[in-house]
């Protein structure tokens, strides 16, 4: 099976669904992560500029922990919108190169405009990466693609449908996160957050709500010829 998880920036899929990514690579399902933007502005004192190359190199790192291909969508923080005709047909490249059995994004109700922009964008581009007669660089089409929305940061207004136990995975998503340091150690350091604590803590919170110890949690898109007679996520 091939699996497309889509994050606004560099670092959100680590913190929402690294670890069901690991077991779909477990099952043996390929596996692609595309960072729509590259994190320009996720800093105070680093440059846009100098910081897009370290959280393209930190990315890359945890993708490779994680044994997933990382892709990218090139648009620079803030850059995605509604009406925004280029990320459109960027993002129905994106599917048409991943071909994915499943995809799965930001929650439409996210807490800020990258992730909730990004969460409308996957929506459009995955029903017009099923016109072959709409023209993009990649040629290819691809059938009505289920997707899943992952868990809204620390769990704000986020009822979930589905879990997934990743308890065997939980170091794992730890490190991988931590692989994010631009991102970690400026809030540890200047906002006192500890956010791989936080991320932990809301995976043992979802653990508890679905009976194993760690968790992820999602909720599906329901909308008519996404439905699914099967089980998608490991």
């Amino acid at each position: 099976m091939n699996v497309l998880a889509i994050g606004a920036h560099p670092d959100d899929v680590e913190i929402a669904c690294s670890g069901t990514l690991m077991r779909c690579v477990e099952r043996g399902d390929r596996v692609v992560v595309c960072h729509v933007s590259d994190g320009n502005l996720g800093h105070v004192i680093i440059p846009p500029d100098e910081l897009a190359v370290i959280r393209h190199n930190e990315a890359c790192r945890a993708g490779s922990m994680g044994g997933y291909e990382v892709i990218w969508g090139g648009f620079h923080d803030l850059d995605i919108f509604e009406g925004n005709k280029e990320a459109r047909n960027k993002m129905v490249d994106v599917i048409r190169y991943a071909e994915p059995d499943l995809i799965i994004t930001h929650a439409p109700n996210d807490y800020m405009p990258d992730h909730t922009a990004v969460s409308k964008l996957v929506f459009d581009a995955a029903f017009t990466a099923t016109l072959p007669n709409y023209p993009t660089k990649q040629k290819g089409e691809v059938g009505m693609v289920p997707i899943y929305y992952m868990d809204t940061l620390a769990g704000v207004e986020f009822n979930p449908t589905e879990y997934v136990d990743i308890t065997p995975y939980m170091d794992k998503k730890i490190e991988m996160l931590e692989c994010h340091e631009s991102q970690l150690k400026w809030m540890r350091d200047h906002d006192g957050i500890d956010f791989a604590d936080m991320v932990r803590t809301c995976s043992r919170y979802r653990g508890y709500q679905c009976g194993c110890e760690y968790a992820e949690a999602f909720t599906q898109c329901h909308v008519y010829l996404k439905g699914t007679a099967k089980r998608l996520l490991p």
